[in-house]
């Protein structure tokens, strides 16, 4: 049976005033979602942009090979870590302010890492740029969320929102490639700078202002889960390297389960909780979190294989292996924008399914290179198929997650989304990779190390990496098939009653 959607809730607070989607014209939306989507766009991408330009800063400010992974790490832990606070914070004290406050911490990160002239300097700025994103990231999306009218407007918002985010790691490896080229590694952190500035001064301009609602902070519940999220994401990227039986994976990933558990007895107990875990009741919305983070896991792994495969064994230089990326940018770009007109028509669950399929047939297909494949024949077509289901997917995810939440917890859900996608990620990249090790150990086990059987066991591992992938690209179909209602002809989501 079909259902409608229920309008957006202009729900009463304390204190008096509503939280409603701004009324602005059309002039006044499009200013906000530039604004908004440009500082998704700063955020998704800084982690890629780095990651071309890691060999010019260890050679710069003589990084050992174990601390040089704390220049991405210590982006992702604080990032994944805070992004519950950092949601939370958008709910109680106002959107804009906080999304402005990230953006200048964030700006601010950039530019000190950009003159670090030592190691813990360059790692002390990307934390700092982590916490700035942490913050950013959640409220851009929330943002979207209260700013445009629910349905056809916001739906196309989150189109445009969903295309950036999916095409962030593509843009940010070719932007690298270019930079650390043409520039010096250090701009890679400074072309944040002057767009930085340039957000902090437009978004009160464009932004509809929130004054956040009344309340405070559940500071146990925030200890608890921050601690616990970085300690997560912490073992799941040291079982990468060190293997899963190290203390220092099991450590942590012990410790974050303690954390993770004691956050649910706290948020039970609490009067206001930083996550009401009746958020979850929706089954829809928990079923695009579930998609969410089983696409996580297999983006993460994808970039980190590819990059590897045209760098090392075919060759590419990094600006060659950057515009390698180019049909990922355009494959989100074309899902997102088919997925924002189909959901309004059909629902959610269809364009879900066939995103997750079609990223499973991407992935399947990518996982039969091998060293003599080329570009053209052997990466080009899977890689478009997972580009357009990726579109599809983080268009009707994000749109799932945000609608018939109510306007003071948009944040939270948006975070969530954001979260759920960041340990997929971090779990996935550990996996895949312990799995693409041990296939390209036992494939060296007895076999003279010459160059070429090098690159064909190296191949092998990433291919297995990428068909594991590919099986969890399906359990999403399965996911969204299960767990997301449909047909219908709009999306459903129970509205969440706001906290006491």
């Amino acid at each position: 049976m079909a259902t409608q959607v229920p309008p957006t809730p202009t729900l009463p607070r304390k204190g008096g005033g509503e939280f409603k989607p701004a009324a602005r014209g059309g002039k006044s939306l499009g200013l906000a979602l530039i604004v908004i989507a440009v500082a998704q766009l700063m955020v998704v991408l800084d982690t890629a942009i780095v990651n071309i330009a890691l060999p010019s800063i260890q050679r710069a400010l003589h990084f050992t090979p174990t601390g040089l992974e704390w220049v991405v790490n210590g982006y992702a832990l604080a990032f994944g870590g805070l992004l519950l606070l950092g949601g939370r914070a958008g709910d109680l004290f106002g959107r804009r302010r906080v999304f402005v406050a990230g953006v200048i911490l964030f700006t601010l990160g950039s530019l000190a890492g950009g003159f670090a002239t030592t190691s813990s300097w360059l790692i002390a700025a990307r934390v700092a740029q982590g916490v700035g994103g942490a913050i950013v990231a959640p409220t851009a999306l929330s943002l979207v969320a209260v700013t445009f009218p629910e349905g056809a407007p916001r739906n196309r918002a989150l189109g445009v929102y969903s295309a950036v985010s999916g095409a962030g790691g593509a843009v940010g490896l070719l932007l690298g490639g270019l930079i650390t080229n043409y520039f010096s590694w250090r701009w890679v952190l400074f072309v944040n700078v002057p767009i930085g500035i340039l957000l902090a001064l437009a978004a009160p301009r464009v932004l509809a202002a929130s004054d956040g609602r009344p309340g405070r902070l559940d500071l146990p519940g925030a200890v608890a889960v921050t601690a616990g999220v970085t300690l997560l994401v912490y073992g799941l990227n040291r079982a990468a390297s060190n293997g899963w039986t190290n203390s220092l994976t099991v450590g942590p990933i012990a410790a974050a389960l303690v954390l993770l558990g004691t956050l649910i007895i706290i948020e039970l107990r609490s009067a206001q909780p930083l996550m009401p875990l009746r958020i979850f009741a929706s089954r829809n919305r928990s079923g695009a979190y579930a998609v969410r983070f089983a696409i996580g896991a297999t983006l993460a792994g994808l970039l980190f294989f590819l990059t590897q495969f045209m760098q090392n064994v075919l060759g590419y230089s990094p600006l060659k292996a950057g515009l390698a990326f180019l049909p990922i940018t355009v494959g989100v770009v074309a899902g997102a924008q088919v997925a924002s007109r189909l959901v309004g028509r059909i629902g959610a669950r269809a364009p879900m399914t066939v995103g997750a399929l079609a990223g499973a047939i991407g992935l399947f297909g990518l996982s039969r290179i091998s060293e003599s494949s080329g570009y053209v024949s052997g990466v080009l077509a899977p890689l478009l198929a997972l580009a357009f289901g990726l579109g599809l997917i983080f268009v009707t995810t994000t749109i799932v997650a945000v609608t018939g939440v109510s306007a003071s917890e948009s944040g939270l859900s948006s975070a969530l989304l954001n979260v759920g996608q960041q340990l997929g990620g971090s779990m996935g990249l550990a996996v895949l990779g312990t799995i693409a090790a041990t296939v390209t150990k036992n494939d060296l086990f007895g076999v003279l190390p010459s160059h070429a059987a090098i690159n064909h066991a190296v191949t092998a591992g990433y291919g297995a990496a990428l068909g594991i992938a590919g099986l969890i690209a399906a359990a999403a179909v399965l996911i969204a098939i299960a767990a997301v209602r449909g047909p219908a002809r709009r999306t459903t989501i129970d509205t969440v009653p706001e906290a006491a």
